[in-house]
């Protein structure tokens, strides 16, 4: 089977950590003999590439200098904070579009799966089209929330397409929100995460129990809440790693530093490979306080949720967006309101039980190993591409 991905952005050199569990699907269609193509848009200039088995078309939009509107945040941030970018967007439209329509005439792949169906919905039905191809689209919940909040055309857009596509969402509650555009079923298909070959060994060492937080720092993640809660637990021995990097860092560090909770407290930035899985084999527990931003956007699933459990981690997390799916509350994780009282009480219910803890930990693992394993999601898709294009 050829596959076509139209997602906004790829990785553009090998360590640049842009959309791992998509880059992971790739590369485990072409395992199973797939040919896979990926289309995506220029940064500053780049050109098509051959990633391992990949094959990497990117079109060009702007003069190189410009061509930013993806990879270093996501482009509805960018234009929030300076709407300027947004003169650059009906270019980025008709280049997409047209790369799209040469490479489906090009390479005629059997499907076309696109990623943020605004605007890159456009770029899959031209290259759809061009090609005779079934067009599959995933939901994220975030360009859904974007749609109805700051781009009234777009729900329009939504109700048109919904009609044109193979629809997928990543969770639940995606499903929901995509079903009044919808006028066929919807599949839910997760992403998911790769098992370690072997379980973790328990954690060894001395010194206070160490929790994780992994993911961008921007508000939705909540880790201003986090910090504020366990300020609460100033008796009792932990220390918090952060990992990750955004617009967020410097603010959390003084807001760390103004609790008091500096000496603390450490944020890693970005870390290999190497380094995360070795936090994640040295931590006691995971924490993902995700919230809502100002956009009223929160977490689509929690694919860092699933790497922790994959490890064997007794996690903690918010009931919101699609984190009911992967966490069963009191069985392979602690979930909470999204309230900063709450989460301290989550937190403290882990540190206090350890047995119990662990007893979760290792249900979250078999949990993955069962309902996220890449095999069973790579089948799935494979399903949907084999239905052909909507309506033959």
């Amino acid at each position: 089977m050829r596959i076509l991905h139209v997602p906004t952005a790829w990785p553009r050199e090998p360590g640049d950590v842009i959309t791992p569990w998509l880059v992971t699907l790739a590369e485990r269609q072409a395992e199973r003999g797939h040919e896979v193509h990926v289309l995506t848009p220029s940064y500053a200039g780049l050109g098509d590439q051959r990633q391992g088995d990949l094959y990497v078309h990117r079109y060009r939009y702007a003069p190189a200098r410009w061509e930013r509107l993806t990879h270093e945040e996501t482009t509805p941030d960018r234009l929030e904070r300076n709407p300027a970018w947004g003169l650059l967007l009906p270019g980025y439209v008709a280049a997409g579009t047209r790369a799209a329509h040469r490479l489906g005439r090009s390479i005629l792949p059997d499907a076309v799966h696109v990623h943020w169906a605004i605007p890159h919905g456009v770029h899959g039905a031209a290259a759809a089209r061009a090609g005779g191809a079934a067009l599959v689209t995933t939901f994220y919940g975030a360009e859904i929330r974007w749609a109805e909040r700051r781009f009234p055309p777009g729900k329009a857009f939504l109700r048109w397409y919904g009609r044109r596509s193979h629809l997928v969402a990543i969770s639940e509650s995606t499903r929901r929100m995509m079903a009044p555009y919808a006028v066929r079923p919807i599949d839910v298909i997760p992403y998911g995460v790769p098992l370690p070959e072997e379980a973790p060994p328990g954690r060894r060492g001395v010194g206070p129990p160490i929790l994780l937080f992994v993911g961008r720092l921007v508000t939705r993640k909540g880790v201003d809440r986090l910090l504020e809660a366990l300020a609460a637990l100033p008796e009792r021995p932990w220390r918090l790693e952060v990992i990750g990097f955004g617009p967020e860092r410097e603010r959390l560090e003084a807001l760390s530093r103004r609790l008091d909770l500096a000496e603390r407290v450490a944020f890693l930035g970005r870390v290999s490979n190497e380094d995360l899985t070795a936090a994640y084999r040295r931590a006691t527990g995971f924490v993902l306080p995700a919230t809502l931003d100002e956009r009223e956007d929160t977490e689509g699933l929690g694919v860092v949720l699933l790497e922790a459990m994959s490890h064997a981690l007794p996690v903690v997390a918010t009931r919101r967006g699609g984190i009911t799916d992967v966490v069963i509350d009191g069985r392979t994780g602690i979930l909470v309101e999204d309230e900063i009282q709450a989460l301290t009480a989550g937190v403290l219910r882990l540190l206090e039980d350890p047995a119990t803890a662990r007893d979760m930990g290792e249900r979250g693992r078999e949990r993955v190993r069962t309902a996220f394993g890449w095999d069973s999601i790579v089948d799935r898709l494979e399903a949907v591409y084999g239905r052909g294009p909507v309506g033959r």
